[in-house]
């Protein structure tokens, strides 16, 4: 269960970059990558063990203010992320 005070991170055996290849960031991991789209990479960039998920979304609303229901599309990519295995709690 995450809140706004979670903070996350990227999984250790993960690495997120910018791959030129791709003209996008990349999330490599040993099993092979996964495309981000720019949404996902402005999110799990911010998820640097450091970051709470408030943080995060106030910084988002900083460089994106036009994009309405902001807070509730972090919540459900992150959900969808720690599904995934990509990012952990540090709590």
């Amino acid at each position: 269960m995450i809140d706004a005070t979670t903070i996350l991170r990227i999984r250790p055996g993960f690495r997120l970059q910018w791959e030129d290849a791709q003209q996008a960031h990349i999330l490599l991991y040993p099993e092979g990558m996964v495309k981000l789209n720019p949404s996902a990479a402005a999110i799990l960039l911010r998820c640097d063990g450091l970051r709470s998920i408030d943080d995060i979304v106030v910084e988002l609303k900083t460089e994106f203010p036009d994009v309405s229901d902001l807070a509730n599309d972090v919540y459900e990519f992150l959900a969808v992320a720690i599904e995934k295995g990509w990012v952990d709690s540090e709590r």
